[in-house]
């Protein structure tokens, strides 16, 4: 069947260079002319006339120089046109196309721009924005650079014994004398000037468009990329108290390093050029973490769940974000984040892909509430209770009732005690409202 690298044609038509173009865009291919849609051979009345002239016709109108065979099956003859994967863009009539899965598609906009850089050698983050001085940077972002790439011990104090100027040339941050975007992005006060929406959106909803709060982090990437993670675990996520002994405990709803790191992926891999910025959306149930960017071509999200080798979508800015000790460079940005969330005792995120966005859907389904020294012990069915509202706050004491398999009474009393202890809150009235398990800290 047509797939990524065939394409079958009943009859040759000059139309059909489009498709050849999109091959040669991407991982080479073959084009046969004299099948059917089925695969099944029909053959061509004028096979040989095809093999003088296609060469030429091709050659002429993308570039390149194809494979043009003449073959024959049950008697019928059809023609075998291959091309190999071009290592410089190919166009046809002014257009660029690439084969995607068994369709071709044009590229335009930033997808055009990314191709012709990949294709050139080059990313979007190594290309130079002129006029730009090493004066123009913030200062604080290359004193937090020598201090966390010191901390995490990926140089030395002694390798950072140099001016910014030079720091920037060693990061590989410069091109031909003047400053890459990635440059911008990682050390400016302000890069929106140079690189429209690079910024990012933290917003609490408590249904899915009923905005409460919200924050925004401007500035430069080296030092905006902590203060994202420490307000969430500061302002939005609350943890649970509870105790080891006379070790005090505190549990959230989902681990720090494992947002950390999708947090700092997202930076990392995001697609700059659309100027929309990175937004976490914080629910009561689940945090949503939405990246433009797109995956390697032909990958999956099986590709990106499995193991695999550290493909960054601009290379420049995660060198910098290795170098400062907030990643590693070894493709194992997915399995940390699944792991840290199996190790907490947490759901495993959700990854999705669409055209030009990536996101991770973190669950918060698991409210582990631990007895403490105090009175008030939260009790079995109470910890039942908590997760259940935490998975559906509009669930009634009915359902809870069905779901644990406990009277409706009960269930009712044991709602009571922990609207009464401040677990959870009912928004809104007692026909359409809601409840909200309140991640209290609990002090003794």
């Amino acid at each position: 069947m047509e797939n990524q690298k065939t394409e079958w044609k009943r009859q040759w038509r000059d139309e059909f260079l489009k498709g050849l173009c999109g091959l040669a865009n991407a991982q080479g291919g073959m084009l046969e002319i004299g099948r059917d849609n089925s695969g099944v051979v029909v053959g061509v009345d004028n096979a040989k006339e095809l093999l003088e002239e296609l060469p030429n016709i091709i050659r002429h109108a993308l570039g390149i120089v194809p494979s043009v065979e003449l073959l024959t099956e049950d008697g019928k003859q059809y023609i075998a046109v291959s091309v190999d994967a071009s290592n410089t863009p190919v166009s046809f009539r002014g257009r660029h196309y690439i084969r995607s899965g068994s369709t071709t598609q044009e590229l335009g906009g930033s997808e055009l721009d990314h191709f012709i850089l990949r294709r050139l050698g080059k990313t979007w983050d190594g290309m130079a924005i002129p006029n730009v001085k090493v004066s123009d940077l913030d200062t604080s972002a290359f004193r937090a650079f020598r201090e966390k790439a010191v901390s995490s011990e990926r140089l030395q104090k002694a390798d950072l014994e140099m001016s910014d100027a030079e720091l920037l040339d060693s990061l590989l941050l410069t091109e031909k004398g003047e400053l890459t975007r990635a440059a911008i992005l990682l050390f400016h006060h302000n890069p929106e000037r140079y690189v429209f929406g690079a910024f990012v959106k933290v917003g609490y909803f408590e249904t899915g468009a009923d905005l409460i709060y919200q924050d925004e982090f401007h500035g430069s990437l080296i030092t905006v990329a902590d203060q994202i993670v420490d307000t969430i675990y500061r302002k939005y996520f609350k943890g649970i108290i509870s105790y080891e002994g006379i070790l005090r405990v505190t549990d959230y709803p989902i681990p720090r390093p494992a947002l950390r790191e999708a947090i700092f992926n997202a930076i990392v891999h995001r697609d700059y050029t659309t100027g929309i910025p990175i937004q976490i959306k914080v629910f009561p149930d689940c945090v949503i973490i939405y990246n433009d960017g797109r995956l390697p071509e032909t990958w999956t999200v099986d590709n990106l769940l499995k193991k695999h080798r550290s493909r960054p979508y601009n290379p420049k800015i995660a060198y910098v974000f290795y170098r400062a000790g907030y990643i590693e460079t070894w493709g194992r940005g997915i399995e940390r984040i699944i792991n840290a969330c199996k190790d907490a005792g947490k759901r495993e995120p959700l990854f999705e892909v669409s055209p030009g966005e990536v996101s991770v859907t973190f669950f918060i389904d698991a409210i582990a509430i631990a007895k403490d020294t105090d009175s008030d012990t939260v009790n079995d069915t109470q910890n039942w209770i908590l997760k259940l509202l935490a998975l559906n706050p509009r669930m009634t004491a009915k359902a809870i009732s069905v779901e644990l398999g406990i009277n409706e009474r009960n269930v009712k009393k044991n709602i009571k005690t922990l609207k009464d202890a401040g677990f959870i809150e009912r928004v809104g009235s007692d026909r359409s409202g809601h409840w909200a398990v309140k991640l209290l800290e609990r002090r003794s």
